[in-house]
């Protein structure tokens, strides 16, 4: 078995982090057996490396090797491309064509951005791993093929999982073994070394001196985050080779050619919303409206626990908690419930009065109110449901985060994810 530095000069990788040695390690080990890899990373970071390696450390080397990138090939003849196809199969097909896993049978297949494969596609491919046979598009004949698979993505796959774009079956049959290659960024020791590498060849390829950089030049380098990683630092490498007249590069020049955005430098980041955060001021208003019907709920329970019960301290004693949320801790809001239940008496119209047309009044003012109410309460159905839904994808589910951004109980709100049937 060869060392994983005789590896990265056959293949020519440059670094010494521990995590790309890891990598490696992990490619030579798995290479001499069949399984499936699946070859994880940002875009930019050297992931079509992988696959060779794993593919001159096998037994399949002298058979093909195909790389085939799925993000390349539009999404109506992707099939067709992967399986082929019979003459007539659709508009178009007007011979028999084979297809990648027909060409490289009994070697490797690479899948490079293996995350934006149709859905329909990845059936037929969960098919050929695992027992090896695929049908002809606009055929209905089965046929074997012997292909080693090693594909790779930049995609959040439990995203892409959990959104329904990919197939959780197709990916743990993908990712028998996982080969994660680290960010540029992760990689503070290899930058400089890859620079003045890519320098170097520039230098070659255009016959011109190699560029060299200055201290503070080299610290503007390590200190840039790289988004694009190693495919950005070579193509910073080679405008400034091919741009720069003075072959030493001091920090400001360098600048020039890098993003405006894009720094290494420790910061705070704020990555989650607040919760008092929404998109617009319709929300805002929504919310508002939403926490004023639940405390005229609440009201409307603690009224109605003082007219059956008629005992001041022992509703006080039994709804404590939720007294507190109505009313706060200010002393000076707090409503003495004595005075309550007076006032409840006083709503309460006897029946027979000697001011008619007070009761009158008084009725005529408690009807229109029960009208606004009913109105307000059939247009907040709607937003109220949606203000929910939208709190529980904010915070994935979470009950307990959900409801103290609505600033109702999680019970509460349990009982009102029943009601809607969420």
């Amino acid at each position: 078995m060869e060392s994983v530095q005789a590896i990265k000069q056959r293949f020519g990788i440059i670094g010494n982090t521990p995590s790309l040695n890891r990598a490696i390690e992990k490619a030579i080990q798995v290479a001499p057996t069949d399984i499936s890899v699946l070859v994880t990373g940002e875009s930019g970071v050297g992931k079509e490396s992988i696959p060779k390696i794993i593919h001159q450390l096998s037994h399949r080397k002298h058979n093909k090797y195909i790389a085939v990138n799925c993000g390349a090939i539009p999404e109506g003849t992707i099939d067709s491309e992967l399986f082929y196809h019979e003459k007539g199969a659709f508009t178009g097909a007007t011979q028999t064509r084979s297809g990648y896993f027909e060409v490289a049978d009994g070697g490797t297949i690479f899948l490079d951005e293996v995350g934006e494969l149709p859905l329909t596609t990845q059936v037929r491919l969960l098919r050929v791993l695992e027992n090896g046979e695929f049908i002809k598009v606009g055929s209905s004949k089965v046929q074997k093929t012997d292909v080693r698979i090693v594909a790779a993505t930049n995609v959040n796959m439990f995203e892409a999982i959990e959104k329904e774009k990919f197939r959780e079956d197709l990916y743990y049959r993908l990712s028998t073994v996982d080969i994660h290659l680290p960010p540029l960024r992760e990689r503070q020791d290899d930058i400089h070394l890859l620079f003045r590498k890519f320098a170097s060849d520039f230098a070659l390829k255009y016959k011109m001196p190699t560029v060299k950089l200055t201290d503070n030049a080299i610290q503007v380098l390590l200190k840039h985050r790289w988004s694009g990683n190693i495919r950005q630092l070579r193509n910073i490498a080679e405008q400034v080779s091919v741009l720069e007249q003075n072959r030493i590069i001091s920090a400001d020049t360098l600048r020039g050619y890098l993003p405006k955005s894009g720094t290494n430098l420790p910061a705070v980041i704020k990555t989650s919303k607040s919760e008092s955060d929404f998109s617009s001021e319709r929300e805002i208003l929504y919310k508002v409206l939403f926490d004023m019907k639940s405390d005229l709920n609440d009201l409307k329970k603690l009224t109605m626990e003082l007219m059956k019960s008629g005992n001041v301290k022992d509703v006080e004693k039994d709804h404590e908690n939720l007294i507190q949320k109505i009313y706060g801790d200010n002393e000076e809001e707090e409503t003495d419930f004595e005075e309550t239940q007076e006032n409840t008496e006083v709503l309460s119209i006897p029946e027979h009065s000697s001011k008619h047309d007070d009761v009158i009044n008084i009725q005529d003012k408690y009807h229109f109110a029960e009208e606004i109410e009913e109105e307000e309460t059939l247009s907040l159905h709607d937003k109220e449901l949606e203000l929910i839904k939208k709190s529980l994808e904010r915070h994935s589910g979470k009950r307990k985060l959900a409801a103290a951004e609505l600033g109702i109980s999680e019970r509460t709100l349990y009982r009102k994810i029943k009601q809607y049937n969420l």
